[in-house]
This record gives structure tokens, C-alpha cells and sequence, in this order.
């Protein structure tokens, strides 16, 4: 037997759909780059997500281009060369590196994280 639902609990379940139930198994991941990298905002984990996928979409933009057209060969330079800049990219080979970009690329170029590695810090906290 099951009781009857109170008027809040019907107000709740009018808002979630059970068939159509979306998993978001996103979050594990995105908390674990959280906590590693020390981000203080979620908004920035975000950010850096939104600008690794405008990476990619470039570079698969660019490789849709015939091989040998000027500006693909133009374009694809100019974004490796500006990727590896920043860092985010170990050489300026193809654009598959590209593929390779992703938040905790971004993460990993923050001042406390380089300041780690380069051991001038012995805690992300510090």
C-alpha cells in the first residue's frame, strides 16, 4: 500500500520526468579537476571547458579544409603557434594536437600549479 502524496511532493515530481532521465556523469570529473587544480569557482572549470571545445571546433574546422589552401596552412600555424605559446600544446606539429586540449590544459598553465611544478611552492594551498 502507498500512501498518498502530499501536495509539495505532487508539486515535485510534476517537474522531473522519469523517462526521459538525464545522467550527468560529468560532475565526478569536473569535481575531481575542482579539487586537484584548487579552483576556487566553478565558473572558471566552466570557462576553460567552454574555450577547450572552441579549440577543438577550430581545428576540426580547419582540418575539414582542402589540404593545400592558404589559409587552412595560414590558420592551422597561427593556432599552434599560439597554442603552444600558452602552453597548452608540447610541439607545433598538427593540428590533431589540437584534439588534446582540454580544461585541466587551462588548469594546468594557472600561477599555482607552475609555481609547483617549478618547486618554488611545496602545496598548491601555498
Amino acid at each position: 500500500m502507498v500512501r498518498k502524496l502530499k501536495f509539495h511532493e505532487q508539486k515535485l515530481l510534476k517537474q522531473v520526468d522519469f523517462l526521459n532521465w538525464e545522467v550527468t556523469d560529468h560532475n565526478l570529473h569536473e569535481l575531481r579537476v575542482l579539487r586537484r587544480y584548487r579552483l576556487q569557482r566553478r565558473e572558471d572549470y566552466t570557462h576553460y571547458n567552454q574555450l577547450s571545445r572552441a579549440v577543438r571546433e577550430l581545428a576540426r574546422r580547419l582540418r575539414d579544409l582542402p589540404e593545400n589552401d592558404p589559409f587552412r596552412v595560414r590558420s592551422s600555424a597561427a593556432l599552434l603557434d599560439k597554442l603552444y605559446a600558452l602552453g597548452l600544446v608540447p610541439t607545433r606539429g598538427s593540428l590533431e594536437l589540437c584534439d588534446f586540449v582540454t580544461a585541466s590544459s587551462f588548469c594546468r598553465r594557472r600561477l599555482p600549479t607552475v609555481l609547483l611544478k617549478l618547486r618554488m611552492a611545496q602545496h598548491l594551498q601555498e
